[in-house]
């Protein structure tokens, strides 16, 4: 409550005929008049500190002009004080709302309960509102007074025209408006170009202003923006942007080239890191696609850099492989693994120190997609990324393809391959059954790359063109794209592909679901090649968006861990995928592994994130071993693995009961077999295979050493072996022993029972090493990643302070009998 409720009141009535005053005087002077706007005044109110304004009564809604409230914000005057700032608009001859009230405070104020106080005592300050007082977003967002800045301009709808009165003004003021406008429920959006002080006489003229904002998702407003427009937001970000320096890591975009002068790309792109595979080509973007790529690659989120007004320093950089050959000219099919060979082989001599990720987002439907016992099959294509990936070369002659015996440690490779597209839907399609039905196209099949299918969360129609009036998008919020294709049509002998989904856009049907479409709306951001337009920014969608996302993904795991191998790196971003609350709700109740691991082939695991796939969290700790282990000798199983993990057991043990949640995650490159003579023990396709098992609670290190021998001899033999364990593992382990190079699965128990858990072990399974001893290359040895973390949700606990200081645990290497 004010000291003196009389003067209190007096002084708002006074600053409100004053703020009156100045209004009359500057609608005297304004020079830019708009037809069919009302005239009034933006009034700011301002609460007592730690106090709420009575907004209700600053909302009348009485009559057909009345005073109407624009804005709130909450202002932080610091050491923890704040006010509540509320934005009026008042029409001409509408003040006597407030002054009739405040003088009716004044005259009671003597009283025990004046009248209006539940109003009145909450205002401290009365002021004409500038545009500062319409910025709802944080105040040190605000521009800089003199900075030509894109401005999201909300306004009431009242009318229907307020969208032309908003264009009005700026063409008489001299300012650039967006072409589009969007709309949501009682308020209209659309951009504007300008200064604070050009601005600033909207409120002067123009009686729909609600909210002034910066644009937070340019992507609606941009994607079919003109070319001046887009010129303009790409200048801005040019001005924020610190290119990473040559040392950094890279993604090797391979695709059809890409336009090295795009303001947003060349920076982090020189001439001389752009190549084809075939010199006979030209290097640059002939076809669009990679130019796509490559702003996705580099930005991840374009949309969002656009619209940030933060200083963007880039961990990573760019290079362009053309895969593809000038339009009207196409690549064979069984020359695509000698064609990436050779393009990986370009960007290799240029840096060969630099480290990278290759993203190819480029597929070729499978030659057996249509047999479902042969789906996922390896082809010469697949097989060349699998050797590539693990550091062989490739050589194509009269014969065909020949994987050269010049593998090293430091030649492995990490691929980020697309998943492939469903390209059509016929009308009565479930589009989730249609994924399930198609499978990934060539060369997403292979076992050492990180496959990527998409997911989408644009599931609004919010700002669709009027073409697409009535239509609903297609997949709901977090579930698959319909554009995404899986393995859940592979036959068991091949790997789970994909690995994680990412954004890929969504799918829009007609409201009578005959037709579909991919407006926009529904799409991502990103770099256009001028090939048949100015404009340099677009949209793109479906998996080859997500593969170029989980590439920079990729690159800035590599940025922040310089020291990880091209296994853990695929490692970490597995490991870091979720399922989304929709994907969660398709995994039924119950415990049948079944159903699970078809969902697995479906989503992968998830959509993965950059924060935990680089940093441990309080009550999510990570840990993370690379290390050799040589598999065979002389067609014996030669080494088995032993971690003694520096598990928090005291912490662990204090919890009791309570629910914890253990994730493990195992990834190496395997050396491929292609010939298909039955890919069975002595032709089997991969070189070697390798599994992970923990200590059960009530194991000692001796019986679980002997255990495990007993279940590697049972493997190698592919017989089947028992089970007795508490907790539970959310595939199983014979999901485990499913083919592949990548091995995940998620355990849930009490932590008492984790406590007692605190080893693991690594052991080789079968391969064509084995079973042809003068290829066997186990000499060398086979990297492998091992990724565990231990979670505590929803429990204030401390799980990574304990183990900070138990590093350098050594592993046990023993000699399988």
């Amino acid at each position: 409550m004010p000291p003196d409720r009389r003067q209190h009141g007096q002084q708002l009535h006074d600053a409100l005929r004053q703020v009156d005053a100045d209004a009359t005087e500057r609608r005297r002077q304004r020079e830019v008049e708009v037809e069919g706007a009302i005239d009034g005044v933006y009034i700011s109110f301002e609460s007592f500190p730690g106090v709420q304004l009575a907004l209700e009564k600053l909302d009348p809604r009485q009559g057909a002009l009345h005073p109407e409230l624009r804005s709130v914000q909450e202002v932080d005057l610091g050491d923890g004080v704040t006010v509540e700032r509320a934005t009026v608009f008042v029409p001409q001859g509408k003040l006597n709302h407030f002054l009739d009230r405040i003088t009716r405070y004044v005259e009671t104020a003597d009283a025990a309960k004046p009248r209006n106080r539940e109003l009145v005592d909450r205002i401290q300050a009365v002021r004409t509102a500038s545009i500062v007082a319409l910025w709802t977003d944080p105040p040190d967002e605000f521009p800089e007074q003199a900075q030509m800045f894109w401005w999201e301009a909300w306004l009431r709808r009242r009318d229907g025209d307020e969208v032309t009165r908003f264009r009005a003004f700026a063409a008489a003021a001299g300012l650039r408006t967006g072409r589009r406008s969007l709309g949501f429920g009682d308020r209209t959006v659309l951009l504007v170009e300008a200064t604070v002080e050009q601005l600033a006489s909207a409120v002067d003229v123009l009686d729909d202003l609600a909210e002034l904002r910066r644009p937070h998702d340019p992507t609606q407003f941009l994607a079919e923006g003109d070319a001046t427009e887009q010129s303009a937001w790409i200048g801005d970000l040019v001005d924020r942007l610190e290119p990473a320096d040559s040392q950094a890591p890279a993604v090797c975009v391979l695709d059809s080239g890409v336009y090295q002068e795009h303001p947003l790309l060349e920076g982090s792109l020189p001439m001389l890191d752009c190549h084809a595979a075939d010199p006979s080509w030209p290097v640059f973007d002939d076809r669009g696609h990679g130019t796509e790529m490559a702003g996705l690659a580099l930005y991840g989120d374009l949309g969002q850099a656009l619209a940030s007004p933060q200083l963007l320093r880039l961990r990573h950089r760019l290079e362009s492989v053309k895969l593809l050959p000038p339009p009207q000219l196409q690549n064979a099919p069984d020359v695509y693994g000698a064609v990436t060979a050779a393009g990986t082989s370009r960007a290799e001599i240029q840096a060969p120190a630099r480290r990278r990720v290759y993203s190819l987002a480029v597929t070729a439907p499978a030659a057996t997609s249509t047999n479902s016992a042969a789906a996922g099959q390896p082809s010469s294509w697949s097989a060349s990324l699998d050797a590539l990936a693990a550091g062989r070369g490739v050589l194509a002659d009269e014969d065909g393809l020949v994987f050269l015996d010049d593998t090293g440690h430091d030649a492995k490779r990490l691929f980020v391959v697309s998943a492939g597209n469903v390209r059509s839907w016929k009308p009565g399609d479930e589009h989730l059954d249609r994924s399930d039905l198609e499978p990934v196209e060539d060369p997403a099949q292979a076992w050492n790359v990180l496959t990527v299918g998409a997911y989408t969360e644009l599931d609004t129609m919010t700002g669709a063109a009027a073409d697409f009036a009535g239509w609903t998008p297609w997949a709901p919020r977090g579930e698959l794209s319909p554009f995404s294709r899986t393995s859940v049509a592979f036959s068991r002998t091949w790997p789970v592909k994909p690995d994680v989904v990412l954004e890929g856009g969504n799918v829009a049907r007609s409201p009578d679901g005959t037709m579909f479409d991919t407006p926009p709306n529904l799409q991502l951001l990103t770099t256009n090649a001028p090939l048949r337009t100015t404009r340099l920014l677009t949209t793109t969608c479906a998996t080859s968006a997500a593969t170029a996302q989980a590439a920079a993904l990729s690159a800035s795991v590599m940025a922040e861990y310089p020291s990880l191998w091209p296994e853990t790196v695929r490692a970490l971003i597995v490991h870091s995928a979720e399922w989304t609350p929709a994907m969660k709700a398709q995994f039924p109740a119950g415990r049948r592994k079944a159903p699970r691991i078809a969902l697995h082939r479906r989503y992968g695991m998830g959509v993965p994130d950059l924060a935990r796939a680089t940093h441990s969290a309080i009550d999510a700790l990570t840990l993370i071993a690379q290390d050799t282990i040589h598999p065979f000798d002389a067609g014996a199983m030669r080494e088995i693995h032993y971690h003694d993990l520096p598990w928090p057991t005291d912490v662990l043990a204090g919890l009791g009961g309570a629910q914890v949640r253990l994730r493990v995650t195992l990834s190496y490159f395997i050396e491929p077999n292609p010939g298909r003579r039955g890919w069975q023990r002595r032709y089997s396709y991969a070189s070697h295979g390798l599994r992970f098992d923990i200590r059960r609670a009530t194991e000692s290190n001796a019986e679980f050493q002997k255990r495990i021998n007993e279940k590697a001899l049972a493997e190698d033999e592919q017989r089947a072996t028992s089970s007795n364990d508490t907790g539970e593992w959310f595939f199983g382990s014979d999901h485990q022993r499913a083919p592949g190079s990548l091995h995940t699965d998620i355990w849930y128990g009490n932590a008492a029972d984790l406590a007692q858990r605190g080893a693991l072990a690594v052991f080789p399974v079968t391969g064509w090493w084995k079973e042809n001893k003068a290829r066997d290359r186990s000499e060398d040895g086979a990297r492998y990643a091992l990724i565990l973390s231990i979670e505590t949700p929803d429990l204030d606990v401390d799980v990574w302070t304990p183990v900070a200081q138990q590093i350098n645990i050594p592993v046990s290497i023993t000699t399988a009998p």
